[in-house]
């Protein structure tokens, strides 16, 4: 009987999830081997710090602070770019390519800022970039996307893309708790990253839905160019306000394409979500993905969106599906080449919707009416209004919610608005999401 193959891995980063993935590829072996014909065996990992202690431990042998050296051992087949950052993360992997390597990745802020590039060196080269744990943990999203419903085109891609932000919600809503009080739980059970602008404020859902978007349609958001906003601002009083709406407040990532112009809309920002979308539904540190494509219909994926085994999961998935490719069984997939006639982003004025507003204002005649010409001149028109009175000052709660306008003409009315003699406080705007709803005009 010939010695079955053996395909050595490397790994760049050994923190939570490579340790992870470095534990199932061990631990479960035996049953890869079967299902592959191949023996997956991880070699070596790059670290900052050899002193350190690990969960997993390696031999000296094993470990080096060379990131370089794993990338350039002929030796190793596959590199698992698990370092995070973006310099450094780039040049190794750019590297690997062109050393005939395939690399797998978690890196989504990595591929949101040189997805086209890193894509296209890596079709020159014939080699795989595989990059499922980027985005949604362990939801198999991208394979979904790129192969499963291939046969679709999407209107509507949106969901739950940070379990960080989440989790804060779902305890303030069910709990009645505080965003800080929240959030200091979230920083002591590790939820939160280092920079923790990359949850609270959005951009870690911003970099994901990049890439969403670009599996979906074909382009590339540059993310300054996108709305995005956090969940600070969010308060008990909002979460109570969508409730008595049926609604639930989520930090969604949405992609929408109007087909009849081939105009996208990409954007990361608190919303009020229905309570009969499973999204709604979707609590704690859960991710959740609904996908609406032509032929299938909609479809929703739920599940951790971060974590070392869901993390790791998606990485030795993509591992599987580089076997594929070295055995012969699966050539690497091709970019997707869409030019700007074909798919281009939509204009602030095309991004419609309705919004909820919530202004502290003085607690005095004709307040209301002041706010209500605000929006009117800017042809935004009042859909539901309720009223209370503050604690402990003269001052008062105006929530707003709003009949069908659009993003330019929201954000002139907010600036109108913040000047608005009487408005004690920035006011606070959210998204009323609509599944059914169009964001770009027909």
């Amino acid at each position: 009987m010939s010695e079955k193959k053996v395909i050595r891995i490397g790994i760049l980063g050994f923190g939570t999830v490579g340790q992870g993935v470095w534990k199932q590829l061990t631990e479960n072996a035996s049953s890869l081997e079967s299902i592959l014909g191949v023996s997956l065996k991880p070699v070596r990992a790059a670290v900052q710090d050899l002193s350190k202690a690990r969960e997993v431990e390696l031999t000296t042998d094993q470990l080096t602070t060379d990131t370089q050296s794993i990338v350039d051992d002929p030796d190793i087949d596959v590199i698992c770019e698990l370092m995070g950052g973006v310099d450094l993360a780039r040049e190794l992997t750019l590297r690997a390519f062109a050393n005939g390597k395939h690399v797998v990745t978690a890196n989504k802020a990595l591929i949101c800022d040189h997805g086209q590039e890193i894509f296209e060196a890596a079709e020159k080269e014939n080699v795989r970039y595989a990059f499922e744990a980027s985005v949604a943990g362990g939801i198999p999203i991208i394979k979904v996307l790129r192969e499963c419903l291939v046969a679709n085109e999407f209107p509507l891609v949106y969901g739950i893309l940070n379990g960080t932000s989440n989790y804060i919600l779902t305890r303030m809503e069910q709990e009645g708790a505080s965003f800080d009080e929240v959030l200091d739980d979230a920083r002591s059970l590790g939820y939160v990253e280092a920079d923790e602008a990359l949850d609270l404020d959005g951009v870690d859902a911003a970099h994901k839905a990049v890439i969403l978007a670009y599996l979906a349609h074909g382009v590339w958001f540059p993310i300054e160019n996108m709305p995005i906003e956090g969940i600070r601002r969010i308060s008990n009083e909002d979460l109570k306000a969508a409730r008595e709406l049926n609604c639930k407040i989520k930090l969604i990532g949405v992609i929408r394409r109007n087909f009849s112009n081939n105009h996208v809309s990409v954007g990361v920002h608190p919303a009020l979500v229905p309570m009969d979308e499973i999204i709604a539904r979707t609590d704690g540190v859960y991710n959740g993905v609904s996908i609406t494509g032509t032929a299938v219909g909609t479809t929703v994926l739920t599940g951790r969106g971060a974590g070392q085994d869901p993390t790791a999961s998606s990485v030795v998935g993509d591992l599987v599906d580089i076997v594929k490719t070295i055995t012969g069984d699966a050539p690497p997939p091709k970019l997707l080449h869409v030019t700007p006639d074909q798919c281009s982003p939509a204009t602030a004025q095309e991004v419609k919707g309705s919004f909820y507003l919530r202004l502290t204002v003085d607690d005095r005649p004709g307040q209301l009416a002041q706010v209500a010409e605000g929006l009117s001149d800017q042809e935004v028109s009042i859909a539901t209004v309720s009223q209370a009175l503050k604690e402990c000052r003269n001052a008062a709660s105006l929530i707003l919610t709003t009949h069908e306008t659009n993003e330019h003409s929201m954000a002139l009315a907010m600036e109108k608005l913040e000047k608005l003699p009487g408005v004690l406080e920035a006011p606070v705007l959210f998204r009323m999401f609509d599944p059914n709803g169009k964001d770009n005009s027909q």
